[in-house]
């Protein structure tokens, strides 16, 4: 058994807990940077590393290493009778989860079983954030309620990642008015990136213009800005690893020095 976890915190727990098998962190942030589809594998490893290392300040090799050896334990899908995917509601793990729907979609899974545990709240955990949150014994009360990945998730998943690749915002749209119910959460998490995008009011999306409602109500250092826009935007799930503001026009999150050194001085 293979399980795939929406971070390094859930898998740790997950060892902890001694769930059977073994347990990977999904090292990546979809949600900020270029994610075209239109690649193979190498070359998008190679654009996913190249914008990990500006983004984070990591040497090149390093972060497309890494992204590779990821890509090799999903190639290892035959070497295990289940793959588990960990994946909660908000957009970082949906963006994670179609990606890697799709990635199966695209291959013979023979005897393989694809399972997932997908939330979006747990018992008695006030303001359920995600995964991250549960202790050893909640995390592994959920294992025994993992669902079988159907054919129709599958194929949700690749359509739902062919128009979040895609250069054109319209298929994005197009997505969204189409039967999205085989995968409850993606639908909410696709419009709130939507949202993203430049606005006709002022050309700043959802981020950005919160950030200046937040600076204008005295937010003005960023230790209290983020707790505060995660407090009203929860749905975004930017408190995991990735940069909160950004270029939305790319579908991504500032990485350059210069922007970085900014958020220094706040």
């Amino acid at each position: 058994m293979l399980h795939i976890h929406n971070g390094d915190s859930t898998a740790g727990t997950a060892k902890k807990a001694n769930l059977p098998g073994e347990h990977v962190a999904w090292r990546e942030a979809l949600v900020c940077g270029p994610a075209p589809g239109n690649l193979s594998e190498s070359e998008f490893i190679d654009v996913r590393a190249r914008h990990a290392s500006e983004a984070y300040d990591m040497p090149l090799e390093t972060c497309r290493e890494e992204s590779r050896k990821q890509h090799e334990t999903l190639a290892s899908f035959a070497d295990h009778e289940e793959i588990v995917l960990w994946f909660e509601h908000d957009l970082f793990c949906q963006v994670h989860l179609i990606y890697l729907l799709n990635w199966f979609a695209q291959r013979e899974i023979g005897k393989t079983n694809l399972t997932l545990i997908s939330i979006d709240e747990f018992p008695r955990v006030d303001d359920f954030r995600g995964l991250g949150q549960l202790n050893e014994k909640q995390l592994a009360s959920l294992l025994p309620q993992r669902q079988a990945i159907t054919s129709q998730q599958l194929e949700t998943g690749a359509r739902a990642w062919r128009a979040y690749s895609s250069a054109d915002a319209a298929e994005l749209v197009s997505l969204l008015n189409s039967d999205l119910s085989a995968l409850p959460f993606l639908h909410a998490a696709l419009k709130k990136h939507l949202l993203r995008f430049p606005s006709t009011r002022n050309g700043l999306g959802r981020i950005e213009n919160v950030g200046l409602e937040l600076v204008a109500a005295s937010y003005s250092k960023f230790k209290s800005l983020f707790p505060e826009f995660m407090r009203r935007e929860p749905r975004y799930g930017f408190w995991r690893r990735a940069v909160l503001f950004g270029n939305a026009t790319a579908g991504g999150c500032a990485g350059s020095g210069s922007a970085r050194e900014k958020w220094r001085q706040l």
